[in-house]
């Protein structure tokens, strides 16, 4: 039977690896004492460059291994050192890896001593100068370096399962629908007859002790290769199938005999779907479904890469809870196993792609990708979540001989996927089953999208839109008002523009959040502003364009706080309301102004786009001015429209409508003055209050309140506080806001927040911090021990939280 132990703990590092680190004398109080996952080098939030994290790092660790072990297979389990690793055990090199971003096994059976401690050693290269993917030429994005997941030890016999493969197809033509379950097995070594059962059960139902139901058993001869992937096959009747709207999964139990005797039992999750790209779009089990989704990257504030399960969980309900999207790509490498499974159980599509950006390297190099693609498919294949392999190098020009070998690999690895490849270039040569292309062409005037025949090389085959939006309009969350609006203008512009194409799958936008970078990208502080959230997942206005398309979370918030000196010329501009509501309905001084449907917005491929307030006066000139009630409403009309003008460009059919009134009215331009001052400049005299109330059902299901700020407060939450210990220590991520007394973020607070913490728990970063937009955020970390802390925050202006957690080991 396998014994799995992960060694997360009890780690040494030094910054400068040399080759005495591997000898036992070597003294380990020079050493810094750190767990697992480690970054190389802790970061500023901004403001630095590579030179920080490029070194060649040296980890050490004891291991004893008992005697009983004799006789087994050990293997250790890197899942993943950025970015080339050698590791040596007792002095002696057992293995490397070339790729920072896949995860690789030594064999330390040969060179352990038994009944002893035994020294393991690894040598780690975190410089950008190496020659494989992603390096050799610029990248936008830090690269990072340490050993940032899970290392872990195998115990195994020496006849044991070595990788299963399940994979699935549907008959939705027989009654009841029938799927048929394919597992490729492949064994470490065959030294006699052995026998492979199968077993299953909904994973629902294992958390409650379910019992399992046979699924098929095989004997295998004793002459089989063992290199050979023993294939399966069975059919489950009326399965629960994986869906985005419900991730049913499966536990399969393989279990390895030889007579009577269990060698192996591993259990393996997978889900039961038909994912199938058509030359007319994306169909999930038979459905047509349109893709929405964002990039994300891996990284972190300070510490790069290095996050336990719990952050890496977390995004993924970011995106499917929070954001309301239904796909995610994993740009420009594969990400963690833990960000995969929760994409898995929560129904969040996922394509995935090789290490590589925009650079194709020498002979080495490119060997190194289709080695890369090789462990990417083997590692990721039983993800349900997945749809789709990237096998082309980010952004790459063409090179058929190159990528007809890592199409090679994938359809051989895993014929039940197709392949794509991100292309930033129109009809570029097709060698893969979908053209996936950067669409950029949005720039706030062009379309929010190119129509696929005027992008893909072969309009038979799938078309799918891999990032748009980033570069051309990066925002920050402490933007003035009108950018911030304009920036979630522009992703509302091309996710309706896509959904408006038949034949287009859907698209990715860029992305889920900010991250540091290179000199040659971002802002001057080494930062993308290319997120709809910032860098601790606060999110900025653009996230509300996505959240507003799922309809499980009351989404409410307008573009505008509303003061008339955010404004050139005082004037308003374009305000909108981003709801999911049936309705809402506008106030002034609790006096009703107007309610606005969905059906209202020009963005009709959405469900819930954008919707333009064009009304700051309702019936309100009828009611106390001496207008008859239909030049009352041109009146209204006109004022409507010039505050979201200007006065130095107003409408010549405006001019009309001001000739009446003179002739009727005799109003002169005092009065108008005065009514526009009254109506819609709010200048003078009492605060205008603004509320709207979003509609659902019948009831008010949220509301927002917009006037002049009169406090100033804090608010933070932790996204967990009870921290478990189970691999590794546990990380919480506290957001925090600074909101007036209606909730509303205040996107110019920029003022520090303390951050104190008491008992076991620590934060990482630094201990004071400025809040950015009027959020930030704070990262706590549990110490090993288990107990009680609290993280008080303190703001000289906004007041004080008290967060308690608890601490479980």
């Amino acid at each position: 039977m396998t014994h799995r132990l992960y060694l997360n703990d009890d780690w040494l590092f030094t910054e400068q690896f040399e080759d005495s680190l591997m000898a036992p004398e070597y003294p380990e109080n020079t050493l810094q004492p750190i767990r697992l996952p480690h970054t190389c080098k802790e970061t500023p939030f901004h403001y630095f460059d590579e030179s920080l994290y490029q070194m060649v790092s040296g980890y050490r660790r004891h291991l004893l291994i008992p005697k009983d072990w004799q006789g087994k297979r050990i293997l250790l389990t890197f899942e993943g050192a950025a970015h080339d690793s050698t590791v040596f055990c007792n002095g002696k090199k057992v293995g490397e890896h070339h790729c920072g971003y896949t995860a690789f096994t030594v064999d330390l059976t040969d060179n352990v001593l038994y009944g002893q401690d035994n020294l393991l050693c690894v040598r780690l290269d975190s410089r950008e100068n190496l020659n494989v993917p992603p390096f050799g030429y610029v990248i936008d994005y830090m690269t990072y370096g340490g050993i940032y997941r899970d290392v872990r030890l195998e115990v195994k016999e020496k006849v044991s399962l070595s990788d299963i493969f399940v994979h699935t197809a549907i008959d939705f033509r027989s009654s009841p629908v029938t799927a048929q379950i394919t597992s490729e097995i492949t064994l470490t070594e065959s030294n006699g007859n052995v026998t492979i059962r199968q077993y299953y059960m909904p994973k629902s139902t294992a958390a409650g002790q379910g019992s399992w139901n046979f699924l098929c058993e095989q004997t295998v001869s004793a002459d089989t290769n063992c290199d050979k992937e023993i294939a399966l096959t069975a059919a489950i009747t009326d399965p629960l199938l994986w869906d985005t709207e419900e991730a049913n999964l499966y536990i399969l139990k393989t279990q390895l005999y030889q007579d009577n005797t269990l060698l192996d039992e591993t259990e393996t999750t997978f889900g039961i779907r038909e994912a199938v790209f058509k030359k007319d779009g994306f169909y999930l089990n038979g459905r047509k479904l349109r893709i929405r989704g964002l990039n994300r990257h891996q990284s972190y504030p300070y510490v790069g890469y290095a996050m336990p399960e719990s952050m890496q969980k977390l995004d993924a309900d970011l995106l499917k809870k929070e954001l309301g999207l239904n796909a995610v790509r994993t740009s420009h490498y594969p990400q963690s196993h833990y960000f995969l499974e929760r994409c898995d159980e929560l129904g969040l599509l996922v394509f995935t792609e090789f290490p590589g950006w925009q650079h194709i390297g020498d002979d080495v190099w490119k060997a190194q990708a289709v080695a890369n693609a090789e462990d990417m498919i083997r590692q990721y294949r039983n993800h349900p979540s997945i749809i789709l392999w990237g096998i082309r190098i980010n952004e790459s020009p063409d090179d058929d001989a190159f990528y007809e070998k890592t199409n090679a690999v994938a359809h051989k690895l895993d014929p039940s996927r197709p392949t794509g490849g991100v292309r930033a270039m129109k009809k570029s040569h097709l060698l893969e089953d979908v053209y996936t292309y950067n669409d950029f062409l949005h720039d706030g005037e062009m379309p929010g999208c190119d129509p696929k025949k005027k992008v893909t090389s072969d309009m038979e085959k799938p078309y799918l839109i891999s990032e748009y939006n980033g570069h051309m309009y990066p925002t920050k969350a402490f933007d003035n008002e009108e950018r911030r609006s304009e920036h979630a203008i522009r992703h509302a512009n091309v996710l309706d523009a896509v959904a408006g194409q038949s034949d287009i799958a859907g698209s990715f936008g860029w992305c889920m959040f900010d991250y540091n970078t290179h000199k040659d990208f971002g802002s001057g502080d080494r930062i993308c502003y290319h997120g709809v959230m910032d860098m601790f997942r606060n999110p900025k206005l653009a996230a509300n364009i996505y959240a507003c398309e799922q309809e499980q979370t009351p989404v409410l918030e307008i573009t505008s706080s509303m003061d008339i000196g955010e404004h050139p010329g005082c004037n308003r501009g374009n305000i909108y309301i981003l709801s999911n509501a049936d309705s809402v309905k506008m106030y002034k001084n609790d006096r009703f102004i107007k309610e606005y449907l969905p059906g209202m917005s020009p963005y009709k491929h959405l469900k819930h786009g954008p919707i333009l307030i064009d009304d700051f006066i309702g019936d309100s000139l009828a009611q106390n001015e001496r207008f008859r009630p239909k030049h009352a409403k041109e009146i209204t009309d006109a004022m409507n429209l010039v505050a979201r003008g200007s006065l130095n460009h107003i409408p010549k059919r405006l001019y009309l409508t001001a000739l009446k009134l003179l002739l009727i009215y005799h109003i002169d331009f005092a009065e108008v003055t005065r009514l526009y001052t009254k109506y819609i400049g709010d200048w003078g005299g009492t605060a205008t209050i603004y509320r709207f109330d979003a509609i659902k059902d019948g009831k008010v299901v949220k509301s927002v309140t917009k006037e002049p700020v009169r406090e100033i407060r804090l608010e933070a939450e932790a996204d967990h506080t009870i921290l478990t210990e189970q691999h590794s220590y546990d990380v919480a991520l506290v957001r925090i806001r600074a909101v007036d007394d209606h909730g509303n973020v205040l996107p110019f607070y920029q003022e520090p927040v303390r951050l104190i913490t008491e008992g076991d728990i620590s934060i990482i970063g630094p201990d004071t911090i400025a809040l950015q937009g009027g959020m930030g955020g704070t990262y706590v970390k549990s110490t090993g021990r288990s107990g009680r802390g609290a993280l008080l925050l303190q703001s000289q202006t906004a007041g004080e939280i008290r967060i308690p957690f608890q601490i479980k080991i």
